[in-house]
């Protein structure tokens, strides 16, 4: 599957902002959220090729928002990468069992980023 377009989902204006000119230099179309529930509602209306999912924000965490994507029929297949602060083993093991297909720790190395968009 080609990556095209990407849905970064961070409620960090910072974040949001190094990521999408990280990826949108690299020839990526970006669109972000700002939370899980928005991240929920324009993967749904959008169809990104991937999600990038903060997991520490207000309202509906990564984790759950993750959870609901995966297991939706209708955006199961669109695979979700936790990128959060959370650095715990515990963390990544969960954040999997959400159904994320990988986990990085931030701060995002982005040429490790990049190497994990282009094997998917």
């Amino acid at each position: 599957m080609t990556i095209k377009k990407i849905l970064v989902v961070d409620d960090s204006p910072t974040e949001r902002h190094v990521l999408k000119a990280l990826l949108a230099s690299n020839g990526y179309e970006v669109i972000t959220a700002e939370s899980g529930e928005e991240g929920i509602a324009k993967t749904k209306s959008e169809l990104p090729d991937l999600v990038l999912m903060d997991v520490v924000m207000p309202g509906l965490n990564g984790y759950q928002a993750t959870r609901t994507l995966t297991r939706d029929p209708a955006t199961r297949n669109i695979p979700v990468i936790v990128c959060t602060t959370k650095g715990q083993e515990t963390d990544k093991i969960w954040g999997l069992r959400q159904g994320a297909q990988d986990y990085l720790v931030k701060p995002i190395n982005g040429p490790e980023l990049l190497a994990k968009i282009a094997a998917l």
